[in-house]
């Protein structure tokens, strides 16, 4: 897995390490973790950074890379620079390249005046005269290194598209440097590849048309010993968005940071991530990573569009919170609960009762965010708690503020303040009493003591909130 540390990462970027991972632990082979950092105007300190914090934060622990090192470091592109400039040098003397003089502008007017529609380098110096190239250098030109495709074609066999050619007179030679000497994609990849003894590269299916290239060009890195052998290539469909087009980085619901903060589970959103191009069986979706690693075939990859659906990752999220336990649901809540303020962490009370409480909701979040308004009100001090305003005007209107003091009747009196005494209490005033049915009796209770709708169960809440707190609520919520 190589990005480069560009933007925010995104949802194609956590689909491709996912199935890189899964490959290498289904083989039991080594997950490679680098980055392309040459790009020195676009990369950022940030980005790397949330790279790192999102490969961990998924649990998609690579064994060679940055961080954790290797036998084949750096894997920082930025400090290969000696590497890339040796095997430059090296190319440069063997009959694979040859130095290009042409400008861009002069490329584009040969193109133009020859009406050829096809776009690239048109290897006008590919066999440059003694003379020519003396010119081109008396002006002061310095040239780029362009690597010399062969004639014919290039086939490989894509890991998950099958049989692929390419006809080469159709891929323009390519340079490999800058005329500065900066090396580019095009060289420090397959480099990277070579001298880290990949043998398997699973990558977007945008990266396709690159692949000739690489082809041509380890066959160049072989005959100077820098490679000894041709990695396999697999090209992952794309992930589609709104409107069947490619998700890209300008559509919010590509960005990984965004299912982090909102409260998605790393299991449930590789999960979902997974499905998008891959199936464990035709009629199962929620499953674990141990049990991806055991199914997964690279072969059995679709190489058509996935569509990203919001709506079904909630799902697969959802399953994936039932898979927890309590005391797994507690732990995944409580850095929302602390950030949002409504749980300290110090807090000895304050644990003990989410601790109580923890069962009331387990069942009824389906992100971990959720857990904030869920379990808010037993926690807020009782000058800062509120209702909200849409659920108090629909559940506390005339009718609902009878209802409530009724309840307050009812309950206020009660020797033993616990759940089965006050659904008791609550039963017989309201439903057996008033003849009221349950949403209609329990409803503005409910907003009364909580402050919403969704809430945890009424009268568990009423014992864990205690009964001077129950009752002061009551008696806000009569105006």
């Amino acid at each position: 897995m190589a990005p480069s540390p560009t933007g925010s990462p995104h949802v194609g970027l956590a689909r491709t390490a996912l199935y890189n991972w899964a490959f290498a632990r289904k083989h039991g082979g080594t997950f490679v973790f680098r980055i392309e950092d040459t790009d020195k105007e676009r990369n950022t300190q940030e980005s790397y950074d949330s790279l790192i914090d999102l490969m961990q934060w998924l649990g998609l622990e690579w064994d060679e890379g940055v961080v954790v090192g290797g036998p084949y470091g750096p894997y920082r592109q930025s400090e290969r620079t000696d590497i890339y400039a040796d095997v430059l040098a090296r190319l440069r003397e063997s009959s694979y390249t040859y130095d290009c003089f042409c400008t861009t502008e002069e490329v584009e007017q040969r193109r133009k005046a020859s009406g050829s529609k096809v776009m690239g380098y048109d290897g006008f110096c590919r066999d440059l005269s003694a003379e020519q190239r003396a010119a081109f250098e008396a002006e002061g030109r310095t040239p780029v290194v362009r690597f010399r495709m062969p004639d014919g074609e290039i086939t490989f066999d894509d890991l998950v598209r099958g049989e692929i050619t390419f006809q080469t007179e159709h891929v323009p030679d390519f340079a490999l440097a800058r005329a500065n000497g900066d090396p580019l994609y095009t060289l420090t990849a397959p480099v990277d590849d070579a001298t880290m003894k990949i043998t398997h590269v699973l990558r977007g299916e945008d990266l396709l048309s690159s692949t000739p290239r690489q082809i041509a060009l380890f066959e160049g890195l072989k005959a100077i010993g820098v490679a000894t052998e041709t990695p396999a290539f697999g090209h992952l469909p794309y992930v589609m968005g709104e409107g069947n087009k490619k998700l890209s980085k300008r559509d919010p619901q590509a960005h990984m940071a965004l299912y982090r903060e909102q409260g998605f589970l790393p299991e449930g959103l590789l999960n979902y991530l997974a499905l998008l191009g891959w199936a464990i069986a035709a009629d199962r979706d929620v499953f674990t990573l141990e049990e991806m690693v055991e199914a997964f075939d690279i072969t059995d990859v679709n190489p058509n569009p996935a569509r990203f659906d919001l709506k079904k990752a909630e799902a697969i999220n959802t399953a994936q919170m039932r898979l927890l336990s309590i005391e797994q649901v507690t732990e995944r809540v409580l850095p929302f609960l602390v950030d949002a303020g409504v749980v300290d962490a110090d807090d000895e009370a304050d644990r003990v009762l989410l601790e109580k409480a923890m069962p009331l909701v387990a069942e009824r979040i389906n992100k971990l965010t959720e857990a904030v308004d869920m379990l808010g009100f037993l926690f807020v001090d009782e000058a800062d708690f509120t209702r909200d305003e849409a659920d108090a005007a629909k559940a506390l209107d005339e009718k609902g503020v009878e209802v409530v003091q009724a309840a307050y009747d009812a309950v206020e009196p009660l020797a033993e303040w616990t759940t089965q005494a006050i659904q008791d209490a609550l039963q017989a005033k309201l439903v057996e009493e008033l003849g009221l049915k349950p949403r209609n009796a329990f409803g503005p209770v409910r907003v009364a003591i909580t402050g919403r709708r969704v809430s945890p169960p009424l009268f568990e809440s009423m014992e864990l909130l205690g009964r001077d707190r129950s009752l002061s609520r009551l008696r806000s919520a009569l105006g």
